[in-house]
């Protein structure tokens, strides 16, 4: 995706659509799929041939902050389906891109998809020998299913992020760039200071992509400076 280019135009600019029918849904299950129908970001993402709309977030963090640049070394976490693999690899021109999910992946042209569990024990050796090298920028989409329990789902999504900023510690470069999903909740304040200890600039970020009505925001890291 070129930078600076947003959803909207063309074929993303059309009346919304209503469900022909909510035979045998769920109400929540009818609000997701309206809300999928009439989301200009599903439409564009698929008439670009992006695998997720969350590939418009990436670009658009990128697009502010200028994260991905050519020949860099990329580290994409919890990748699957690899809408942001794919913007990776765009963007970077010739770098390398990692991919890593727990999940099975379809190949993507120009990134070297690990089916791997990032959390066991020989996961930074298998990634470092991927990317030939420390890591640039590393990427951490991830999200743990939802168990219906939002104070045990927040807790899920921080063991997460924790996890991933300590692999950064083992395989980011000094100067490189973490990124990661968040959302509000308890123990986001202590994590946004494991981020400044490490980084040069740690900064809270919500792009146009994420929907208003998410708690879900993006934690950004640049300059790094070693563990804390």
């Amino acid at each position: 995706m070129a930078r600076g280019s947003k959803p909207g135009g063309g074929a993303s600019r059309r009346l919304a659509q209503r469900l022909k029918t909510a035979k045998g849904r769920s109400t929540s299950s009818q609000r997701w799929l309206a809300r999928q129908l009439n989301d200009p970001y599903v439409a564009e993402a698929k008439r670009r041939g992006y695998r997720s709309r969350a590939a418009f977030k990436l670009a658009e963090l990128d697009d502010r902050l200028h994260l991905l640049r050519a020949g860099a070394r990329v580290l994409d976490l919890g990748a699957a389906p690899g809408g942001w693999t794919q913007v990776a690899v765009e963007r970077t021109k010739g770098g390398t891109v990692v991919a890593v999910d727990i999940q099975e992946m379809d190949p993507i042209p120009g990134a070297t998809i690990l089916h791997l569990d990032f959390l066991a024990p020989e996961a930074p050796a298998r990634i470092r020998a991927a990317l030939g090298g420390p890591v640039d920028v590393m990427l951490s989409d991830m999200a743990p299913p939802t168990m219906g329990q939002p104070e045990v789902d927040h807790l899920r999504i921080m063991s997460l992020v924790e996890a991933a900023l300590a692999l950064a510690d083992e395989v980011l470069k000094p100067g490189g760039a973490f990124v990661a999903k968040l959302r509000q909740g308890a123990g986001e304040p202590e994590f946004f200071g494991e981020l400044r200890r490490r980084f040069v600039v740690a900064k809270r970020v919500k792009p146009p992509a994420s929907r208003q009505e998410s708690s879900e925001f993006f934690v950004v890291g640049t300059g790094f400076r070693g563990p804390g």
